[in-house]
């Protein structure tokens, strides 16, 4: 989104303050992983192994390791916050600082992170066919979402609005075609499920 940069405001990254947003970037992060911990959720998957790529879907292993078929909607996280962030500054008719806006985000990711890994949540998932056996994500699945939701924030200021939304776009086809799932029929199936798309996802 290299068009709406210029209402996140780049100029705020001279001098020190890069490494102060760094050191509160990290200081999220880190407070995300404990706040999950001290809601006792696990490290690692239970499996004992930290894979880099788990590619099943309906098996006990999905959200427990470094990346799967739901890394790219944290990624598309990262596109929709910057939009977000690009809104805020254009309503208050000053730019947000860059490293005030990617704050923002990360605030936001890891709270969504939190609040998905509560009991409520989770058993409003495993309502659905393709969840049955989610139990939750690990808390270095959690951290490598927030991480991934980061790498989509900087992208969607690098890349032109039209790459971004044709990026987002690709990624959902690919994973809805693939997996029966993606982040919109995720949102949709959280907040209203549906019967014909469950159905559907029970066909994977």
């Amino acid at each position: 989104m290299s068009g709406a940069a210029a209402m996140v405001r780049v100029a705020d990254w001279s001098g020190v303050r890069p490494a102060v947003y760094a050191v509160l970037a990290l200081a999220l992060v880190a407070v995300t992983a404990v706040t999950l911990l001290a809601m006792g959720r696990t490290p690692i998957c239970t499996c004992g192994m930290v894979e880099l790529w788990h590619g099943m879907v309906r098996d006990p292993g999905n959200s427990q390791h470094l990346t799967d078929w739901y890394t790219s909607s944290h990624v598309i996280h990262g596109f929709l916050f910057y939009l977000g962030t690009w809104i805020v500054g254009s309503l208050r008719g000053t730019p947000l600082p860059f490293g005030a806006a990617l704050l923002l985000a990360i605030g936001m990711e890891a709270a969504w992170e939190i609040l998905e890994n509560t009991d409520m949540v989770i058993e409003r998932y495993r309502a659905t066919n393709i969840a049955l056996d989610y139990y939750g994500d690990s808390v270095i699945n959690s951290v490598s979402d927030v991480l991934f939701m980061i790498l989509g924030f900087f992208l969607a200021r690098s890349f032109p609005v039209w790459l971004t939304v044709m990026a987002a776009v690709l990624m959902e086809v690919f994973v809805g075609y693939w997996i029966h799932d993606n982040l919109a029929l995720n949102i949709i199936m959280l907040i209203y499920p549906v019967e014909a798309i469950d159905q559907w996802q029970s066909a994977i």
